[in-house]
């Protein structure tokens, strides 16, 4: 399975792309940030976040994408802008059919720490063995995409069961 993880913000948006299955090594395709600059205008901004998407998505050809979940913030500047380059980076994944998933900050946190808790020297701890390289991914941004690809590939599989079985379910008659 082939990932594109996918940090969303206008300033850096972090991307990276991890390659494996469960229970396996994975790889490091690729990591990096798209970044924009903060004194442009909006509309420009989120221009500059869909050609990098894009250009992620035509070099690697991800099988899906793992978007971080936005989630409430107290700087709701800060909010829109994560919310707008997290709308992209899916409106992009949709026009080429490539699933999308979104996944919480605890939730990836979790599937890579053990902890929903942890904070960003953990996570790029994290990340740095269990993709095995000499150094965590600067900046922060970068880990971020990478730990959210990871935990997609990690929990997908899992995830597409339950909800074939709750389908199944469904399809019987009875209430899921």
């Amino acid at each position: 399975m082939r990932v594109l993880g996918v940090d969303p913000g206008l300033t850096r948006c972090g991307v990276g792309v991890v390659e494996g299955v469960p229970g396996r090594p994975l790889t490091l395709l690729g990591v990096g940030v798209v970044r924009t600059p903060v004194d442009a205008e909006l509309g420009h901004r989120l221009v500059a976040v869909e050609q990098g998407i894009e250009q992620w998505l035509d070099e690697y050809r991800p099988e899906f994408v793992a978007v971080e979940r936005v989630f409430s913030q107290h700087n709701v500047r800060t909010v829109m802008g994560t919310a707008q380059a997290s709308a992209v980076a899916m409106l992009c994944a949709a026009r080429r059919g490539i699933p999308v998933a979104l996944h919480t900050p605890s939730e990836v946190k979790a599937a890579v720490t053990g902890t929903g808790r942890a904070d960003k020297a953990q996570v790029g701890a994290m990340i740095t063995r269990l993709l095995r390289l000499d150094a965590p991914p600067k900046p922060a941004d970068a880990a971020d995409a990478l730990a959210l690809a990871i935990c997609h590939i990690w929990r997908a599989p899992a995830q597409n069961r339950l909800q074939q079985a709750v389908a199944l379910h469904a399809s019987k008659g009875r209430p899921a």
